[in-house]
Parts: C-alpha cells; sequence; structure tokens
C-alpha cells in the first residue's frame, strides 16, 4: 500500500473538515448529522396510546369513534413524530426550501416503522402537474425512495394522478379540506389484491390520503397503509 505524502495528509483532513456541519435545528455542530443528538432527542413525538387507523391519541390504543362512526378508506396509519415546533421548521425546510437533504434523514425514520413484506408497492401523493411545476420536485416521492431502497418495495409513479388542480390544504380551515380534495386523484391500475403504502410529508386532517386511499381502494386494494412523516393533533 503506497505511503501518503505529508500533502496528501493535508489534504485528507481539509475533506474530511468539509464533511462537517452545523445542525439545521440549533447551528451547534453536528458532524456528518443533519441534525444534533440534543435536538433530535426534543423532536416532538406522538402519544404512544393512539388509534391505529388515523394515529390520533385514545385513552388506550383503540381505534377512535370517529372511525369506528365513518370508517377512512385506509386501514393503518404510521407516522414517525407530531407534526409540532421544531418539526415544522424542518418540514418546510424541506418543502418549499429545497432541503432535499432531509428526505433522507426523514426516509430513514419512515423506513424503521415497518416490517418485511408489509406491502406491495408504495404510491407516494401525487401532485398536480401545475404545482409540480412550480415546486420542482414531489416532497412525498422524495420521502418514499429511501423507504423502497430499505425494504425493495417498488414504487408506482404511473397508476395514481391528481387530475384538480385544488388550493393548497394548509391555506384552509380544518372543515373545508375534505370537500377541497374530492375527486382529486384518478388510479387506472388494478391494484385487486395488493397493499399499497401511501406516503406523504404531513398528515393533518387526513381529507387527502383519505381521498387517495378512497381512489386506490376502487381499483380493488386490499389493504391500504399510510406511511407519514408527521402527524398534527386537532387544536385543542
Amino acid at each position: 500500500m503506497p505511503i501518503l505524502t505529508q500533502t496528501a495528509r493535508r489534504i485528507l483532513r481539509s475533506c474530511a473538515g468539509l464533511l462537517t456541519q452545523d445542525c439545521l435545528l440549533c447551528a451547534a455542530s453536528s458532524g456528518a448529522r443533519l441534525i444534533c443528538s440534543a435536538c433530535e432527542a426534543d423532536l416532538p413525538q406522538l402519544p404512544a396510546r393512539r388509534c391505529p387507523r388515523c394515529a390520533l391519541p385514545t385513552p388506550h390504543g383503540e381505534v377512535c369513534g370517529r372511525c369506528l362512526a365513518k370508517p377512512p378508506h385506509y386501514d393503518l396509519t404510521l407516522a414517525a413524530l407530531r407534526y409540532d415546533f421544531p418539526l415544522d421548521k424542518l418540514v418546510q425546510s424541506f418543502k418549499y426550501g429545497h432541503r432535499l437533504a432531509l428526505a433522507s434523514y426523514f426516509g430513514v425514520r419512515l423506513a424503521a416503522l415497518l416490517a418485511s413484506g408489509c406491502a406491495d408497492l408504495i404510491v407516494p401523493v401525487p401532485l398536480h402537474p401545475l404545482r409540480l411545476r412550480a415546486r420542482g420536485f414531489n416532497q412525498a416521492l422524495e420521502l418514499a425512495r429511501p423507504v423502497s431502497r430499505a425494504w425493495r418495495i417498488p414504487i408506482d409513479l404511473r397508476s395514481c394522478r391528481r387530475i384538480r388542480h385544488t388550493p393548497a390544504q394548509a391555506d384552509l380551515p380544518w372543515r373545508e379540506r375534505a370537500a377541497n380534495v374530492r375527486g382529486a386523484f384518478q388510479c387506472t391500475a388494478d391494484f385487486t389484491g395488493k397493499r399499497v403504502l401511501l406516503v406523504d410529508d404531513v398528515m393533518t386532517t387526513g381529507a387527502s390520503l383519505d381521498e387517495l386511499a378512497r381512489s386506490v381502494r376502487l381499483q380493488g386494494a386490499e389493504q391500504v397503509t399510510l406511511l407519514v412523516v408527521a402527524r398534527a393533533l386537532p387544536p385543542a
């Protein structure tokens, strides 16, 4: 093995220094990590006891009354974190600030929620072509990529599309969001007997995800699971 010269060693040390960075939340040195360990420990967590279908808190982890009274079109919701400060700043930085490195960071957390053989395919929540053109990327697809690699689940980008360009859900009151996305998606593939994993960044009311799940069910999907970075809790 060749012996490194002093110049080569200096270059290597210099390159190693370039790999270090500051935490995106507190700006402290975080080495090669996007978020330092202290800030990561402070990220908002969901209650341990929550409805398995919609991931909202319940006293004993049972299915909530809302899901019993009006079952959603999906079977299960897996959420990594609670949508609150400072996670909301990270999600917004990823989604609107083009911090695409956060896709891998979030994707690793999402993959950890799954088990082998949990799904046959992944459908990232599609964006309308106009919104995709304006944003430049689909955040749901970027989150789905590391999950697909970790579990070798194929990503389906052709079967479902958004056919209505609606106002952004975040700009609407919670009560208006279901009506806003009604009929927004179209799925054309035959999903008969398939277990479908729908991936998105944030689940607020769940209206968009439920409408997409409805379209997937109409095509014969046997099971629909939601996989999201963050679940927002209703205002008190």
